[in-house]
Parts: C-alpha cells; sequence; structure tokens
C-alpha cells in the first residue's frame, strides 16, 4: 500500500469561515441516524452541520436521536425494501442502498440544496444529480477502496457473465450494490472523506489524486468510555464479528498455542460457522463467548488490553473505545489509526499467528509496561479523536469541497 500524509489530526485553529461553508446541506445515509457503530458516525456527522446551522435535510432509514429536530429528519423507517428483507443480507441492504439513492436524487433536484454528503454505495444517482446541478459534494468511505489495493479492470469476466443475466435471476442481480456503482461514485464526489490512513493508501494505489482526499478519521465519547481499576487476572478481550476477516481463528489459534496460566479471553460477538472449528477446539474455561452485549465499555473496563488482529477495516471503532477506557491494543495498521506502536501498544501484521503469540505473550508477562501504554491510549484518542475532532475535520472537509468545486 502507498504511504500517505494526511492532514494533522488537531482540531484546526480557527472553523472555517460562514462564507466559505454550505448554505444548505443535504445529508444521506443507508444507515439509522444515532445507534452504534456507523450510525453514531453519521449522527456526528450530521451535528456538524446541525451544529453550523446549514443542515437542511437528513435521510436515513431511522431517527434515533433526539438533539436534531425531528423536522430536518427525514426516516425511511417504513420503506417498502422491508418487503424484500427475506432475500438475503446483501441483496437486502442493496436493496435499501439504491431506495435511498432514489429518494436522495428527488431532493437534489428540487434545487432547495447547494451540498451533498453521501456514503459510498448510497449515492449513484444523488451524485450524477449534484453535478447536474452544479453542486459540491463529499462522500463517506466506510472501509477501503472497493478494489482494495489490487489492479482490476473496470468489469472482470465474472461480472460480465453477471450483467447478461436476464428474468428473475437477473433481477436479483441488479438489487446488489456493484463494484462499477462504487467506482463511478469515487469519480463523481468532489471530496472523499477517508476514515484512516489506511483507507486512504487503497484509494492511492487505485489512483485517486491525494487532493481529492480528506483525512475525517473517527471519533469517541470520552465520558462513556473512561478506565477501570486493573483486573487481577491477566485478560484479553476482542470485540466484534467472531470472523476470518478480523482475524478471530488466527486469535484462536495464538491463543491455544499459549497456553497461559490464570489467564482469558473474552470474545465479545456472534459466532460466525466459519470460525466454528476453531473456536470448539479452543473452548474451555480460559476463553468466553459473550455475544451481543449492549454496553461494550463496561466489559473492557474489566481488560487488561484489546486484542484486535483484523486484516481489514475502515477504522474500528472499538479500538477507540478501549483506548479511551485505558487499554493498550494489540491490532494492526489495518484497524486504524488508534495504535502507536510501543506507545499505545503493539502493532502486529495481519494474518501472523506468530507476531500475534507474541505480542499477547509479551503483554501477560509485561503487565506494568502495557498499562502504561494504556494510559497513553487514553491520552492519544482525547488529543486527537473525540467527536470534536471528527465534526471539526468534517467542516472543514466541506470548505475544502466548496473551493474545489
Amino acid at each position: 500500500m502507498s504511504e500517505f500524509s494526511l492532514p494533522t489530526f488537531d482540531i484546526p485553529s480557527a472553523a472555517p469561515g460562514s462564507g466559505s461553508l454550505p448554505r444548505a446541506l443535504l445529508y444521506s445515509t443507508s444507515a439509522r441516524i444515532g445507534g452504534s457503530g456507523l450510525d453514531v458516525s453519521a449522527l456526528e456527522g450530521i451535528k456538524a452541520a446541525a451544529g453550523g446551522n446549514f443542515l437542511k435535510r437528513a435521510i436515513g432509514y431511522a431517527n434515533q436521536q433526539q438533539g436534531i429536530p425531528s423536522g430536518k429528519i427525514r426516516s425511511l423507517a417504513w420503506h417498502p425494501v422491508r418487503l424484500l428483507s427475506g432475500m438475503g443480507s446483501a441483496r437486502y441492504y442493496g436493496a435499501k442502498k439504491h431506495y435511498v439513492d432514489w429518494i436522495t436524487e428527488r431532493e437534489v433536484r428540487s434545487g432547495r440544496y447547494d451540498f451533498l454528503h453521501t456514503w459510498s454505495g448510497d449515492g449513484l444517482r444523488s451524485l450524477i444529480a449534484a453535478r447536474q446541478a452544479g453542486i459540491a459534494s463529499v462522500m463517506d468511505i466506510p472501509t477501503w477502496h472497493r478494489n482494495k489495493g489490487t489492479g482490476k479492470p473496470f468489469l472482470t469476466k465474472t461480472e460480465r457473465e453477471a450483467s447478461r443475466l436476464r428474468g428473475w435471476a437477473g433481477w436479483k442481480h441488479r438489487l446488489l450494490v456493484s463494484r462499477q456503482q462504487m467506482l463511478m461514485e469515487y469519480e463523481l464526489a468532489t471530496l472523499l472523506f477517508m476514515p484512516s490512513r489506511c483507507s486512504a493508501s487503497t484509494f492511492l494505489d487505485a489512483g485517486i489524486a491525494p487532493e481529492r482526499l480528506h483525512y475525517t478519521g473517527r471519533g469517541v465519547d470520552l465520558a462513556r468510555c473512561s478506565p477501570g481499576p486493573s483486573p487481577d487476572q491477566f485478560r484479553l478481550i476482542f470485540v466484534g464479528a467472531l470472523i476470518r476477516r478480523k482475524g478471530v481463528h488466527h486469535l484462536l489459534r495464538a491463543w491455544r498455542k499459549l497456553a497461559l496460566k490464570d489467564a482469558q479471553l473474552i470474545l465479545v460477538g456472534e459466532p460466525h460457522p466459519e470460525i466454528r472449528s476453531e473456536l470448539n477446539a479452543c473452548m474451555g474455561s480460559s476463553v468466553t463467548v459473550t455475544g451481543f452485549i449492549p454496553n461494550v465499555p463496561d466489559l473492557l473496563r474489566t481488560a487488561s488490553a484489546l486484542v484486535f488482529p483484523s486484516e481489514c477495516e475502515g477504522f474500528a471503532k472499538v479500538t477507540l473505545e478501549a483506548a479511551a477506557c485505558g487499554l493498550p491494543l494489540i491490532t494492526t495498521r489495518e484497524s486504524g489509526d488508534a495504535l502507536i506502536d510501543g506507545v499505545t501498544g503493539r502493532l502486529i501484521p495481519p494474518n501472523d499467528e506468530d507476531a500475534l503469540a507474541a505480542a499477547m505473550l509479551e503483554a501477560s508477562q509485561n503487565r506494568d509496561l502495557f498499562a502504561t501504554m494504556g494510559q497513553a491510549a487514553r491520552q492519544h484518542v482525547a488529543a486527537h479523536f473525540t467527536w470534536d475532532h471528527f465534526r471539526a475535520r468534517i467542516l472543514n472537509g466541506y470548505a475544502k469541497a466548496m473551493q474545489h468545486r
């Protein structure tokens, strides 16, 4: 991946002048407005425009907040696409994205807006309408470039064959969000909002000009995520879907090899069938699977360190939450920008069980050192990754897009 020095994390010394910001912004997302995960990121982004008094309308699949007046929110909670919920998650979510795009396109063409904020996979028609109307736009990227840093033709052989499907099979295929749609969205948006440096590098590798990338990162609520007392027992915690992409199979194999005494591994998330064999081999008194829990920070505060060996993320929210709770991080560069190797935790390569095992062993044998790293981790996110930082970076992205227009 290409190395790229993105703008500083810090809150700008001065907010953009009102003359450089939009006057009537339309925000559109296929997520919910408020909740967890990307729903929170969407809400905090909307707050940036609402706080600047230029939010005209926000569109999402539910309104789960009370701070922004409901008159500025269009909720699609009772959308007709719900009738397709039995067709599998990929097609259902694809249909939701197409529907919000269709709704947003109509709003853009109304002429009431001078700026569009949309998300990757949600906005092809909307971005075309914004281009035709001559208004600036930004697109939030949740993870990496769709090609994930590899060179691909615009249409692969498999994609050409799928595009020739007709009838019921063709209709079902068209519910999906295609790679070609995302590639065209990248070209249409004025600016692309990057969640992490690693994400940005995949866009540079795909030939996107660096001046079209704007770093927003992510944020965390420091009041909600606060440190707790150090646990007596050495306890590692993983939070997320228990799938191979997040390196859970490597984590389980490394943990089994270490066979640490008086230690515990807590897995917070729902197991996927693809890691069931590794999970069964490790199940016992030292491994606990909690499933989904509503209040993750409460459990983070009981751990010694977060272990998160993912091979592909945008910016894993749990790395910020864990750091805010004072936990050192054992994670990959691909997981986001919360880690400073040797300062806030240990950097490990993805898909490397030996490196992962070595980092976990070091954490168990040098608990005082890692506790100091945990303190530094909280200081790092407090200085660079609060929601105030996130909203300030968004406002500066809006100002930059208005100038680029």
